[in-house]
């Protein structure tokens, strides 16, 4: 059975595409958050293609949501990926924009399922986002790595070229599949800090969309997340300045040290996510 779901067949000018998902690659929301925000801005359609859930996901980890009116269950929401078509008219090149959560099975089959659903719609190359969290500050600027099937690609951006080695998430498994194909591929990689690492991130969405726009050669509507940012800038700048123990941790840090034993950095990390919740 073919795990596929295709609504329409998209009529796109050899399109790119964007791809991000949940879990272990996206720290403090920071992929999904710029794919979802290029989306909200984008005005795309419903998606013309999902991937059904059923053979690669663990519902008791991943469960479905259930929507009741009236004493009525009205429908169930199940973890699909979901393939969206976006077309740019001012641009050479249109976006096919991939989002979902990370699968629990079958990895090598499910990256092979969306190379294929790519491949079906000509995408000439693919773009995956992902966010890690470090040891950075949200002061400095946020750091951007990569991986690509092409090396030259990643110091084309000016992307850090990383030198990993470790476990990996689905997007290093994509990366692999888009190889195995043919399909030239690259990872934009950012940054988070530790200490705020049970935050959604908007330096870091910020930092991920312009990096597309960038690569893409275009250009993209950032007002509502440059004001996002700035206001997340300004309030952990706040929460800091209510303890010089905060302010000398991020100055080791920005200097390249510890100056910390691992309890007490628990300790600031707990004291600044209080300090945000209570201005939410």
């Amino acid at each position: 059975m073919d795990a596929v779901r295709r609504r329409y067949r998209p009529t796109l000018r050899r399109p790119r595409a964007i791809v991000a998902f949940e879990g272990w690659n996206d720290a403090c929301e920071a992929a999904t958050g710029a794919a979802a925000y290029l989306l909200g801005r984008l005005a795309s359609e419903e998606p013309f293609a999902t991937i059904e859930p059923e053979e690669f996901f663990d519902f008791q980890e991943h469960r479905p949501h259930v929507h009741v009116g009236d004493g009525t269950t009205r429908r169930i929401t199940w973890p699909e990926t979901r393939f969206y078509a976006i077309v740019l008219p001012d641009h050479h090149h249109d976006l096919v924009v991939v989002t979902g959560d990370e699968p629990s099975f079958r990895w090598k089959t499910f990256a092979r399922t969306v190379t294929m659903v790519l491949n079906e719609v000509d995408t000439e190359s693919v773009l995956l986002l992902g966010a890690y969290i470090g040891q950075v500050t949200h002061q400095q600027p946020v750091p951007m790595s990569g991986v690509g099937t092409d090396p030259d690609e990643v110091r084309r951006y000016d992307l850090e070229v990383s030198d990993y080695e470790g476990p990996t998430g689905i997007v290093g498994v994509l990366i692999e599949a888009c190889r195995e194909v043919g399909l030239p591929a690259l990872s934009i990689w950012a940054g988070t800090p530790h200490y705020l690492a049970a935050n959604p991130n908007p330096s870091a969405m910020l930092a991920i969309t312009r990096k597309l726009a960038e690569i893409l050669g275009t250009s993209f509507d950032l007002k509502d997340l440059e004001r996002l940012d700035n206001d997340f800038r300004a309030r952990v700048d706040e929460a800091i300045g209510n303890g010089d123990d905060l302010a000398d941790y991020l100055d080791g840090l920005i200097g390249g040290r510890d100056l910390l034993d691992p309890s007490l950095t628990s300790e600031l990390v707990s004291e600044i996510e209080r300090f945000l919740e209570g201005l939410n």
